[in-house]
């Protein structure tokens, strides 16, 4: 798979850790990953937002291993904010689970469907 992040000089640029586009070719296997909630496999789910958004990004890192990828076959990421108050928390969490990677990158303020999570994560990945 070939991933190229596209920013048009012509349309506002992104500003933190993602691409206005990304150009995906030679795909040949999709990984869609449903929403990643800030909770452990016992059900435990942190106080703070760093803590959930940690644990939210190491809930998608998983399932990308359980397909043998890694965040460098992310191509878009979606992110479902429970408050505006989490914005650049977010970003900083996300910069450090990607690292230099940049998908295209969606982030949604909304209710969420459990009260206890202040953020969730979803991602469509190729290779």
């Amino acid at each position: 798979m070939h991933h190229v992040p596209i920013n048009a000089a012509t349309a506002p640029q992104p500003a933190g850790g993602y691409a206005q586009a990304a150009l995906v070719s030679d795909a040949s296997e999709w990984l869609l990953i449903s929403g990643q909630i800030p909770e452990t496999p016992d059900g435990v789910v942190p106080d703070n937002f760093d803590d959930q958004a940690t644990l939210a990004w190491a809930n998608v890192k998983a399932q990308l291993a359980a397909a043998d990828m890694d965040v460098g076959n992310l191509v878009k990421v979606t992110t479902f904010l429970s408050s505006r108050d989490f914005n650049l928390a977010n970003r900083h969490a996300r910069q450090s689970a990607l690292g230099d990677h940049t998908p295209a990158l969606t982030v949604i303020i909304s209710g969420i469907f459990d009260a206890r999570w202040l953020l969730e994560i979803e991602a469509l990945a190729a290779r």
